[in-house]
């Protein structure tokens, strides 16, 4: 790591006088570590030199959300490969948890960035959810996108990693199913965090609303919001607020399991068959909802 610095001097032309570096915690995929010099405070990311367009792809998120002026995002300054890693440096932001008075207003802030529209579903670029691929391809339709770009590419992975038999075939009849979840509901093209749990939120030190790890694309903000509940959820102060600026659809008690399904096959994929029984129990539930 210590051979890192050079480089970056190199690369940003900038001296780093008396670096210190502090590895940091807390992430699943990345190495993190926090670097100080003088007049400088960088947060760097390290993973495998071949993830290095996770990093870009990363990188413009951050850029993409910070520029809607709706809620902060950490600034990236470079990224790049040197020597077997990948590495991501950006914006260094002393976080701590938020309270309920600032998940209302991120509450609030996000409502606002989900009004922001494009005529297509998908992003500019293909990025990752975790470390495994996500594919942006752009859809006029949000039910085709959902059903090539999300679950049947999850599903695919899932096939490749050895879970075949009835996750597939129940998966199969969902995929040409998911129509009947929208007959009343017509999604727009919101912009998304992508990877919206609790983990990748937090407060600045004046208790700003920070976002952070993003996995963006346009899609039905409803897929955001039910990520938001996957793994213990939010405040009441946060759904309140959002409520309140941004009131969702009646269906979307429905569709938050479809939504999450998606992650949960992430899970499997990622971690392993301790998510398959959760996967195959939300198939059966959604199918469930159709008759």
């Amino acid at each position: 790591m210590q051979n890192l610095i050079p480089h970056l001097e190199q690369e940003t032309g900038q001296p780093l006088k008396n670096p210190r570096l502090t590895s940091v915690g807390g992430g699943d995929i990345n190495s993190a570590y926090k670097l100080q010099a003088e007049g400088v405070i960088w947060f760097i990311k390290l993973n495998r030199a071949d993830l290095q367009d996770m990093f870009a792809a990363e990188a413009a998120g951050l850029e993409e959300l910070a520029a809607t002026g709706t809620v902060r995002a950490p600034a990236p300054l470079w990224f790049g490969r040197f020597q077997r890693q990948a590495y991501l440096v950006m914006e260094f932001i002393d976080l701590k948890s938020s309270g309920p008075q600032g998940l209302s207003l991120f509450g609030r802030q996000l409502a606002q960035l989900h009004r922001l529209r494009q005529p297509w579903f998908g992003w500019g670029r293909d990025n990752t959810i975790g470390s495994t691929p996500q594919f942006n391809t752009k859809h006029a339709d949000w039910v085709e996108f959902w059903r090539k770009e999300r679950l049947g590419r999850q599903l695919q992975f899932a096939a490749e990693n050895g879970y075949i038999g009835a996750l597939q075939s129940r998966g199969e009849r969902l995929l040409a199913r998911l129509d009947s979840f929208f007959t009343e509901y017509q999604p727009q093209p919101a912009l998304l965090h992508g990877d919206l749990w609790g983990g990748n939120v937090a407060a600045d030190s004046q208790g700003n609303p920070v976002l952070f790890d993003p996995a963006c694309y346009y899609g039905d903000r409803e897929a955001d919001i039910a990520m938001t509940e996957l793994f213990g959820g939010f405040c009441a102060d946060f759904y309140a607020a959002y409520q309140e600026e941004y009131p969702l659809d009646v269906g979307y008690k429905t569709r938050k399991t479809l939504y999450n399904l998606y992650h949960i096959l992430n899970h499997l994929n990622l971690f392993g068959s301790g998510y398959l029984g959760q996967a195959k129990g939300m198939i059966e539930s959604l199918l469930a909802e159709l008759g």
